[in-house]
């Protein structure tokens, strides 16, 4: 009667302990599909971030470049400015010394021709003097030297105006030369300017330099967000993966512990 029933209670014992060890086991195999898995999932999210840490790399590089082109491009229009505006005053000047030099070569025009017209009278009354001393010898002798040296002087006086005119001439037609030469340089720094900064430039169906330059820094600035948003979610996103790999690997190290204190327990028994 005791052999009947010791045996039912050994066998629901067997049992029992099987039941364990396949759950143990089942539990096991999952815990350890869950880790490869998660590892699997923080491996390509590492991956993944290494990417997007190349593609932040050159995003920054790129926004730095597009800086400093921007930079760079402020100096130029700044110079462009001066050149301009010292165009303008080179021009202006130019211009008054030129308005100078010819009222110069008038006047100088003015007084050669009174020179020539008072040397003609002077040389006139010479002759007539010295005829009338031809008819009349109580006619002073110096006063004929007085009228002679006058007529000298004045021919002098001719020929050293007609020199200071030729001059003023030269110097008029120099400073037409330069006041060509400004205004081209004047009108070449104004277009200059106006393309690097204006975007109504006449005959351009494009934005001018300096809008093109600060457009591409906007939009390397987007793009550098963009890929450090992305950059900061695949970190975010791996960090909470870890976590959770890190967990289901302590939990697998756990069940497989269990499995092999059960496993033990049953070959012991």
């Amino acid at each position: 009667m005791s052999i009947f029933t010791i045996q039912p209670l050994k066998y629901g014992v067997t049992e029992n302990k099987k039941r364990t060890l396949d759950t143990l086991t089942i539990q096991v195999l999952n815990a350890t599909d869950e880790v490869s898995q998660l590892q699997a999932i923080v491996t390509s999210l590492t991956d993944k971030l290494a990417t997007y840490q190349g593609f932040l790399t050159q995003a920054d590089a790129n926004k730095t470049q597009a800086q400093n082109n921007v930079t760079l491009m402020n100096t130029v229009v700044k110079n462009a400015l001066n050149l301009k505006d010292n165009s303008e005053i080179a021009l202006k000047e130019v211009i008054k010394a030129n308005e100078k030099t010819e009222n110069v070569a008038q006047n100088c025009t003015s007084v050669t021709n009174k020179l020539i017209y008072t040397a003609e009278m002077i040389n006139k009354l010479a002759n007539l003097i010295v005829r009338k001393k031809a008819q009349n010898p109580l006619i002073s002798d110096q006063l004929i030297t007085m009228i002679t040296a006058a007529g000298n002087n004045a021919n002098n006086a001719v020929a050293l105006s007609l020199v200071a005119l030729n001059s003023a001439f030269v110097a008029q037609s120099t400073n037409k030369d330069v006041q060509n030469i400004s205004g081209l340089e004047n009108l070449q720094s104004n277009k200059l300017y106006n393309k690097l900064i204006n975007d109504q430039e006449t005959n351009s169906p494009y934005p001018s330099l300096n809008t093109l330059l600060k457009d591409a820094y906007d939009l390397a600035v987007i793009e550098f967000n963009k890929m450090q948003k992305a950059y900061n979610e695949t970190l975010n996103q791996l960090n909470l993966k870890t976590a959770d790999l890190n967990k289901a690997q302590i939990n697998l190290k756990s069940l497989q512990s269990g499995l092999a204190a059960a496993n033990a327990a049953a070959l012991a028994s």
